[in-house]
């Protein structure tokens, strides 16, 4: 995988996510009740300090350790010993049933709706994470198997600015806060 992404904001940070699978995924898990640019240069914290995204290596770490490197300000996240929980049980998923490759996650699919589904089994892995992150997949890295539009509704949608699916610069991510603001008082509203 080579892409070159801009959503950490910060150039070393973005690269981890351009070249490594699992730190891609990491990142979209660290996307949770934290600014979403700091969440997705968690992963290049945890290759600086940890020396590997190899999930094999991060599932067996003892947990911790894990943890307080993660946790170790500036941390990987607001909540970062239990995210450094929620990293190693995916890297554990990713080592026994992907042979160690996050990226045989998304290849070889036969279609959308199976990718949002491989994505959710994932821990900590809803249906909306796992539709934003298999619309950023499709957006941005060209991985859009047969449905990925429908089964990404509405993440998939060309033009919107709903998610991480649609930052590609500075621009762009001010859209996408917008609009979740804008989400989050619609429905402080209604309620």
């Amino acid at each position: 995988m080579k892409a070159s992404l801009t959503i950490a904001q910060d150039p070393a940070a973005d690269e981890v996510l351009g070249t490594d699978p699992f730190g891609l995924l990491v990142g979209m898990l660290l996307d949770q009740q934290f600014p979403m640019e700091r969440a997705f240069a968690g992963p290049a914290k945890v290759l600086e300090r940890f020396g590997t995204l190899d999930p094999g290596r991060i599932a067996a770490a003892e947990p911790d350790a894990f943890a307080d490197l993660c946790a170790t300000p500036p941390a990987i996240h607001r909540y970062g010993r239990s995210m450094a929980a929620r990293i190693q049980a995916v890297a554990a998923v990713v080592r026994d049933e992907y042979d160690g490759d996050a990226e045989r996650i998304w290849t070889g699919v036969g279609s959308g709706r199976e990718l949002v589904a491989r994505v959710k089994a994932l821990p900590g892995f809803g249906d909306q994470k796992a539709r934003i992150f298999v619309a950023l997949l499709a957006k941005q890295l060209g991985v859009r198997p047969d449905g990925w539009e429908a089964a990404t509704t509405p993440y998939g949608e060309t033009g919107s600015f709903r998610s991480v699916a649609d930052v590609v610069d500075g621009e762009s991510l001010e859209k996408v806060r917008a609009f979740k603001k804008e989400a989050k008082a619609a429905a402080k509203a209604k309620a």
